[in-house]
């Protein structure tokens, strides 16, 4: 009976613990989105005077001048084809390099792995100099590609590694059963591992798209043309020499910030689920 007790008394006590963190880090996270989202609302100077409360005037003109102005809408077209592109060749290239580390046994395979790996550790801010260099010699400069292609690179160390965790937890039973019906290595990819991928393919996808939709050193230095600025450069527009509408600001990051966060509330359940896939190994 005391042993009953004492376990049910440590539940509660663990459950209460769980409920006060959680809330003390997602009042730590949602706080400063709040802020942004209400500061979007004021002017500047109650944005000076008044920076974490309630606007004193609600001014629905700094998000409606936003929304229903052109510049808006082709920095959102932009960044949405660049992210859209990032993703789906991340997603294709790491997916076969990950089969291939995982199923296929050749010489070097573990230093070359190593060598992607490496890429985890250095950021595009580290080699921006070389890759500006390497991206104008390939005539890329000031082009929607130039942007992409570096993004894709740097995003391969990451998306191998969750595809091959991912593809090894895969019943062997499976992968020896498909060959002994004539499926090779390809077909085995396409029909078989990449189907049973989705988590996976979902969270590697939500990661890239989000980093993606977020990079700002990438474009400043790779795009010259304003029509093809994406959305954290839209930011600059805000900004004048003697001074900043910080409220203008404020409200343009919350519209750009507002897809990214649906859009992994949406896909959530999938990204847990390809992020613990290959955590416990059967």
């Amino acid at each position: 009976m005391t042993d009953t007790t004492s376990s049910a008394r440590m539940t509660a006590g663990t459950r209460l613990y769980l409920y006060v963190s959680l809330s003390l880090i997602a009042i730590l996270v949602l706080m400063p989105l709040v802020t942004t989202a209400l500061g979007g609302f004021k002017s500047l100077g109650d944005l000076r005077v008044n920076p974490f409360g309630l606007p004193s005037e609600w001014l629905w003109s700094n998000y409606l001048d936003i929304l229903f102005g052109d510049r808006y809408w082709r920095q959102m077209l932009n960044s949405l084809f660049i992210a859209i592109m990032t993703v789906t060749l991340t997603v294709i290239v790491s997916a076969m390099a990950a089969f291939t580390f995982a199923h296929v046994k050749f010489f070097g395979s573990n230093q070359l792995l190593n060598y992607f790996l490496i890429g985890l550790m250095f950021p595009a801010a580290t080699a921006i100099l070389p890759l500006f260099i390497r991206i104008r010699d390939l005539g890329l400069l000031d082009s929607y590609w130039g942007v992409i292609l570096p993004q894709v690179a740097f995003g391969l160390g990451m998306s191998i590694l969750l595809f091959r965790n991912y593809f090894r937890n895969l019943p062997e039973e499976l992968f020896q059963a498909a060959f002994v019906d004539g499926c090779g290595y390809i077909r085995f990819f396409w029909h078989i591992s990449m189907p049973l991928s989705r988590p996976i393919v979902s969270t590697v996808s939500i990661i890239t798209f989000v980093h993606s939709w977020n990079s700002y050193i990438l474009p400043l230095i790779m795009l010259n043309t304003e029509e093809k600025y994406p959305w954290p450069l839209g930011i600059m527009v805000y900004r004048g020499e003697f001074g900043t509408d910080w409220q203008l600001v404020l409200a343009f990051i919350t519209l750009t910030i507002l897809p990214t966060v649906i859009v992994f509330f949406v896909a959530q359940k999938h990204i847990i689920a390809g992020l613990t896939a290959g955590a416990v190994k059967s």
